[in-house]
């Protein structure tokens, strides 16, 4: 199979012979004038040796590869490439009686580039993040197909392709239809709204969270800001919790975080009560001493670098509010989802707005993304999800 070419400057190609998948433009020193978004493309070095092929795109990443050698991609290599993620889902026991939840394929940690697929039971819910998969949305969905137990995928990429490509993609289903929009996690069910909700309709990449969570909520006031779907609330609950708050600013938010906990819970229940209302608000309005545990999972804060600054005086600001009005003995947990925020940036982050309050805090552990939002050892920029759990004294 032929593809059109790329050819880098000299010492450009040093990253890709370790297995870098990202193709930088100022790494380029020629390419084909025939060129389009999205297309395949074969990267060469400077004398001419073929490095591997990818998908081209506009903009600072010019090429993500999809493979260091002469693989053609074909339906045979999104098929073998959704297999292999697959078989590493089978092995980490993410498919059983209580769980039918899970991320089937995460870009560049599964060496798809560009692609994110998450398993909710029978349906398969992909998202492209490149031109490239764009275009490969109908093989990948076959392919997906030939899964034990997938018999829908549904395409669900408006927000997440590039806007300068000027694709228009359309969310719908690309193979079935809707059966269910339940999905079991660790035992619980939880609604997903792939059709209208963020990212794939769940965050799955806080489910070994939640149940940390869980281990921690017996007898305890918990507070969860920024519910979402309330997955740390419907957690906390099962783990005997004696009250559970869910805020999110969001009413549908909150509507979803309702009707999850009432999937779980009988009515007559009552440890439950949401509010639709600005977090900060909340903080502030909070009594001291409330609660036992907050949970702080707020959306990303810095989507690039150019916000970082204002993104970490934002996790300071939130986590200071937190601290200073938590019961003595209480813990907290807080994330960053933003990857542009490293480890040691949240952590100095967290650091400085404990030592604003003055109070004395431990960690008890140091959180990240579970083991089916893998992070591809070459490529040290899929690590996402920061997570620190504190005991407040």
């Amino acid at each position: 199979m032929t593809y059109k070419t790329v050819t880098l400057k000299r010492g450009k190609e040093d990253s890709l012979r370790r297995f870098h998948p990202w193709v930088f433009s100022g790494a380029i020193a020629a390419a084909d004038d025939t060129i389009e978004e999205g297309d395949l493309v074969s990267v060469y070095t400077h004398d001419g040796t073929l490095i591997g092929n990818g998908h081209s795109q506009i903009g600072s990443i010019a090429v993500r590869m999809l493979t260091f050698d002469d693989t053609a991609v074909d339906e045979a290599f999104y098929e073998k490439r959704l297999m292999d993620a697959w078989r590493m889902r089978q092995a980490l026991g993410l498919q059983r009686e209580d769980n039918n939840a899970f991320r089937l394929v995460h870009g560049e940690g599964d060496f798809l580039p560009g692609l994110v697929v998450d398993i909710y039971g029978p349906t398969a819910v992909m998202q492209a993040h490149s031109p490239g998969m764009h275009f490969a949305r109908d093989i990948i969905a076959r392919s997906l197909t030939q899964l034990p137990g997938v018999h829908n995928v549904y395409y669900k990429s408006e927000t997440t392709l590039p806007y300068k490509a000027h694709l228009d993609p359309v969310n719908d289903y690309i193979i079935g239809k809707m059966e269910t929009d339940e999905a079991l996690e660790n035992g619980l069910r939880f609604h997903v709204d792939w059709l209208k909700g963020q990212k794939t309709g769940f965050f799955v990449d806080q489910r070994e969270n939640r149940s940390l969570l869980e281990h921690y909520s017996k007898g305890k006031r918990v507070l969860n800001m920024f519910c979402y779907t309330g997955g740390f609330s419907v957690y906390a609950l099962r783990g005997g919790a004696t009250l559970v708050h869910s805020v999110d600013s969001s009413a549908k938010a909150v509507r979803l975080t309702d009707e999850n906990v009432a999937l779980n819970f009988p009515p007559e229940d009552g440890r439950h009560k949401s509010f639709a209302v600005d977090a900060f608000k909340f903080l502030d309005n909070m009594g001291a001493n409330a609660y036992d545990l907050i949970i702080l999972d707020p959306p990303a804060f810095a989507k690039h670098k150019s916000a970082l600054r204002n993104a970490l005086v934002g996790y300071r600001r939130l986590n200071a509010k937190a601290l200073e009005k938590m019961a003595p003995g209480s813990i907290l947990f807080t994330f960053s989802c933003s990857q542009a925020v490293n480890k040691e940036q949240f952590r100095l982050a967290v650091f400085s707005a404990a030592a604003q309050t003055r109070r004395k805090v431990r960690i008890l552990h140091q959180l990240t993304q579970p083991a089916d939002h893998p992070i591809n050892i070459y490529h040290p920029e899929g690590e996402y999800l920061k997570g620190l759990v504190l005991y407040v004294e």
